[in-house]
């Protein structure tokens, strides 16, 4: 892991670069890869450098390791909009979504621009400079000095996750239990379950992807969840996506699939929160009907809230609910009394015995990788910023983030955001602007920055940025709204304000 922040010298205590980059990257995931592909793209001439902590590109799909992770989104919308999507699974499992990613790596030559094992622990804009003084640590080796990259923008594409712990819940008695309890997010390479006991905690995507996947060795797996999810069932394969590929050839059928599913996936959300009532009973029914007539929706799939409140579990070709029918797996709806020696007592009074639990409890929420922000030395209160177009915070100069869908595929935000990004900067570039920033109407009311019901956004809103009520900084989960408000949204509003500043190395210079 990389030294916490206090225990980095501040800026002037680190050797400065003298080179300063036009764009600093955070994160080699989607995201960074995305904005470094536009980057490439649109500016050809800019120079870049993406920073990435691990050892690795491909953020979330290389740093998860449980059996049978996968996409819970079509990968004809969570691919990119630049790279079609050729393999014939739609819900894709992680090592083909690697492959796309380096392969988008590859075609754009972007292996020598990312600084692997480096990670961004602070930046300070400078007005002198016109840029930030990012301090960087060195994650493979503690004792390495910090050092300082010099950039004009910086561009976030870390996700919202903290990627080196996920969420536990205290759970009494834990110490007692004599198995082993493990989280998804560190997953052990040589974990055995074949054969044996295993609880899975919790009712999210990874929980529901996990089951079916362990039953394939385990002697039985049993999902203990607190509260119920809705789960539908979708084919792994998209036939129609696959034939237009076939007949139209990857690249006319793969942006006919993307646009075929994103009004799928938009028509299937706004039925949910229009109409609940039925949007519920449907799923009820396709859920007796992959389970079979005797098997008991009521009480595991019956969520206390709306269909699309919090989002819906994909399975892809009903996998869970085969394993389920089967009796390879079994549901329990509870709440956790204690851990026991031999498993989990219920406060029901039914005692779960088990060899392995998995508390695939969730994740935790972490803006920019815990980055610390300041302007000039003063430190910034990212609760206290809104965000503008859902890409800048009011107040920072020449930053940019990627915060993608909650309620549809990731990259379909971050594609678009990445393209307004680069036309920001042919703006500025025309206009010999050095640096821009969003000032709100101080008058307007605001929002939690993700207005979604999952536990681990309901946890972290308080330290989060926040979001206007009206537009520009309203946090769109529209993609025809953003088509408007950010691919064709304009560069040059009342909200935006451009300075022309002499840097004091260009009038060194």
């Amino acid at each position: 892991m990389a030294p916490d922040s206090a225990d980095v010298p501040a800026p002037t205590d680190v050797p400065p670069s003298t080179d300063v980059l036009d764009v600093l990257i955070i994160g080699a995931g989607i995201s960074g890869i995305g904005a470094a592909h536009y980057l490439t793209a649109e500016h050809p001439g800019k120079t870049f450098a993406i920073l990435e902590s691990r050892h690795t590109a491909g953020g979330t799909w290389d740093l998860f390791k449980y059996p049978g992770i996968r996409s819970d989104s079509d990968l004809h919308t969570f691919g990119f909009g630049f790279k079609p999507w050729t393999d014939n699974q739609a819900i894709a499992d992680a090592p083909r979504i690697l492959d796309y990613l380096n392969e988008a790596i590859t075609d754009d030559h972007l292996t020598d621009r990312i600084r692997f094992h480096r990670r961004a622990v602070a930046a300070d804009w400078s007005t002198a400079d016109q840029a930030w003084h990012v301090t960087v640590a060195a994650t493979d080796d503690s004792s390495a000095e910090p050092e300082i990259v010099k950039a004009h923008w910086i561009f976030a594409g870390t996700g919202y996750y903290n990627y080196d712990e996920g969420f536990t819940p205290e759970f009494a008695g834990r110490n007692r239990f004599t198995g082993t309890v493990v989280h998804p997010q560190h997953w052990p390479e040589d974990l055995d379950f074949a054969g044996k006991k295993v609880v899975v905690i919790g009712s999210g995507a990874t929980a529901v992807t996990l089951v079916p996947a362990l039953a394939a060795q385990a002697g039985h797996v049993t999902m203990l969840q607190r509260t119920p999810t809705y789960v539908i069932p979708l084919p792994r394969e998209d036939v129609i996506a696959n034939a237009m590929k076939k007949v139209l050839g990857p690249t006319l059928g793969y942006r006919l699939s993307r646009e075929k599913n994103i009004l799928q996936q938009r028509v299937v959300y706004e039925l949910c929160q229009r109409f609940p009532r039925p949007a519920r009973a449907v799923i009820r029914r396709t859920n007796q009907a992959m389970l079979g007539k005797d098997f008991p929706v009521d009480p595991h799939f019956n969520p206390p809230y709306n269909p699309w409140d919090q989002r819906l579990c994909v399975v892809p070709d009903g996998d869970m609910f085969s394993v389920l029918r089967r009796g390879e797996a079994s549901i329990v709806t509870d709440r956790i009394e204690t851990f026991t020696e031999k498993g989990i007592l219920l406060e029901s009074g039914r005692e779960l015995e088990a060899d392995v639990i998995v508390t695939a409890t969730g994740l935790n929420l972490q803006m920019f990788g815990g980055m610390e922000f300041a302007l000039d030395g003063e430190p910034v209160d990212l609760a206290k910023t809104v965000a503008y177009r859902g890409m800048m915070l009011s107040g920072l100069p020449n930053f940019a983030m990627a915060i993608g869908y909650t309620n549809s595929s990731w990259t379909l935000k971050v594609d678009m955001l990445c393209q307004y990004f680069c036309r920001l900067l042919a703006h500025m570039d025309s206009r010999g602007y050095t640096s821009v920033r969003a000032v709100p109407d101080p008058a307007m009311e605001l929002r939690p920055l993700l207005d979604f019901g999952a536990g681990y956004v309901q946890r972290a809103l308080d330290s989060l940025p926040k979001q206007g009520t009206v537009n520009p900084w309203k946090m769109s989960m529209s993609v025809y709204s953003d088509v408007r408000l950010i691919r064709r949204g304009p560069v040059d509003d009342e909200f935006l304000v451009y300075e022309r500043v002499a840097s004091e190395q260009a009038a060194a210079v």
